[in-house]
């Protein structure tokens, strides 16, 4: 193999560590960019979801209660009272739907299924209190007793998403610190690598020239040519010695036609 042809392969491996040390470094943070986004994509929502059903249940809490207290003669929902209580329950109902459609973990079909049937009976009572004459009893008996369940299963949906987060999270971590591991060990490989072709190629080619370099004043020597090179640059020796023995032989043709 040719000089130039080891050169060019020791060259080429320094660009395949340095590409290998590159792709892996890309793919686990890939990886792990991708573990954090289906932690936001889906608890993370569900998150959302629990605190938007939150205040839905809020709203719908404060029209039925304005009805108990401050209701008309005839009994009836004021027109704010009215349009907080259907925004707080379209509120409520879309995100119960967008919930619905983004169960992720163990146990949280059965909070949602169980929320929806709570729901579902929590609004007929509602119906049925701002539409007749006002009655405390079954406020304090049956509306505030339902609300705070229904709070309930909404707080169970929120906690084992929230647990999740952290769960996931806990394992981001770990792989993190994996990454980290293996990062260190591969770069560790690569160090080695690159630092043997630091020292192999340049002691390679330095004791090849060295080699040459004595070699060529041994033949100055032996043919008889006088030489003073002051220069300890293998290469500058090279051709200070050729230049020397091509002078020789053009004198030694010099003499020959004479």
């Amino acid at each position: 193999m040719t000089l130039k042809a080891k050169l060019t392969s020791g060259l080429g491996f320094l660009f395949l560590i340095i590409f290998t040390l590159c792709a892996v470094c890309s793919y686990y943070v890939g990886t792990l960019g991708q573990e954090s986004d289906r932690i936001l994509k889906d608890n993370y929502n569900s998150l959302v979801y629990a605190r938007n059903m939150f205040a839905g249940l809020d709203d719908m809490k404060t029209s039925i209660t304005s009805t108990i207290y401050n209701a008309n003669r005839a009994g009836t929902m004021s027109d704010y009272y009215t349009r907080l209580f259907e925004s707080g329950k379209k509120l409520f109902e879309t995100n119960l739907k967008e919930e619905n459609n983004n169960i992720t973990e163990i146990h949280e079909k059965e909070y949602v299924e169980a929320l929806k049937q709570e729901y579902d009976s929590y609004v007929k009572l509602c119906l049925q209190m701002k539409s007749g004459p006002s009655d405390t009893s079954v406020y304090f008996s049956d509306f505030l007793p339902a609300t705070e369940k229904l709070r309930q299963s909404i707080n169970a949906i929120y906690d084992v998403n929230m647990q999740a987060v952290v769960r996931k999270s806990q394992l981001v971590k770990r792989d993190s610190h994996r990454f980290i591991q293996a990062m260190a060990m591969i770069g560790a490989i690569c160090l080695v690598l690159a630092l043997g072709y630091f020292w192999y190629f340049p002691v390679y080619i330095s004791t090849t020239l060295s080699y040459l370099s004595d070699r060529m004043k041994t033949l100055l020597k032996k043919s008889d040519v006088a030489f003073d090179i002051k220069t300890n640059d293998e290469a500058d020796i090279l051709l200070h010695a050729i230049n020397l023995l091509d002078n020789k032989m053009d004198a030694k043709k010099e003499e020959a036609r004479r």
